[in-house]
């Protein structure tokens, strides 16, 4: 528990192994809606949509492709927020397990705005989405991965990114620590819980990504209940590129 909290841990979760799945899975992301609902995840992604629509002029029409989507329920709080506004919008939930994909059908059943896909983020096709979002899914990447991740992001959008991740911090830890025991017994909540608050972030690993990049449109912002919420604008170029050295795995 008394880790030293000023680097981000490196150890896998269970969840990245893609020879564990099954109906354990399945159950786990199940539990994590709850722990989403709990600590109010799905605001934080809200927040930072909100701000780049604004920024492109506030569209009537709008497209989000959440990439590592899980079961996708974050983005609920998109449909009504569109829904007050008037705004036509269009969901694609996208995730490389097939556990995923299904709880996120199963969760967006009758809903014809969603649509769920399998799709790994370096197969993402050029302009997918007005915005690309993903909700706790880069802490699974390396410090060395991320300009790369940015850049896969970056690329498959028109408008930019929204990235909502975890604080690193011991308060948060305890925090998760304690949820992921009470709202569920799954050894994947009760271990990757806490693993990636662990994994999370800190204002000066946001900086060293956005002094990577390039970009000094990135912006990030510590929002309640320890989660980060940073937006990148299309028009940041990234010095690391997936046409470039470096790219990402297929």
């Amino acid at each position: 528990m008394f880790r030293r909290w000023e680097a981000r841990a490196e150890a896998p979760e269970l969840m990245d192994d893609l020879a564990q799945g099954g109906a354990e899975l399945r159950e786990a992301l199940r539990h994590l809606r709850r722990l989403n609902r709990l600590f109010a995840a799905s605001g934080r992604t809200l927040y930072g949509v909100a701000r780049l629509w604004e920024r492109a002029g506030r569209p009537d029409r709008l497209t989000v492709l959440d990439i590592g989507a899980g079961s996708g329920d974050v983005n609920a709080a998109l449909l009504r927020w569109a829904d007050a506004r008037g705004v036509a919008i269009g969901i694609t939930l996208a995730d490389r397990t097939e556990e995923a994909c299904a709880e996120a059908r199963a969760f967006y059943a009758g809903e014809p705005r969603v649509t769920v896909v399998r799709r790994d983020l370096f197969a993402l096709e050029e302009a997918s989405a007005d915005i690309v979002t993903a909700s706790q899914f880069v802490h699974h990447f390396g410090d060395e991965e991320l300009p790369d991740v940015i850049s896969a992001m970056l690329k498959a959008s028109k408008v930019g990114v929204v990235i909502q991740d975890i604080h690193r911090h011991w308060l948060a830890w305890t925090a998760v620590w304690l949820a992921a025991r009470i709202v569920s017994g799954n050894r994947f909540v009760v271990n990757d819980g806490p693993l990636s608050v662990a994994k999370g972030f800190r204002a000066a690993d946001w900086e060293r990504l956005r002094l990577r990049l390039d970009a000094s449109g990135m912006a990030y912002s510590w929002r309640p209940l320890f989660r980060y919420v940073v937006t990148v604008p299309k028009t940041v170029a990234a010095k690391t590129t997936l046409d470039g050295k470096g790219g990402g795995p297929a």
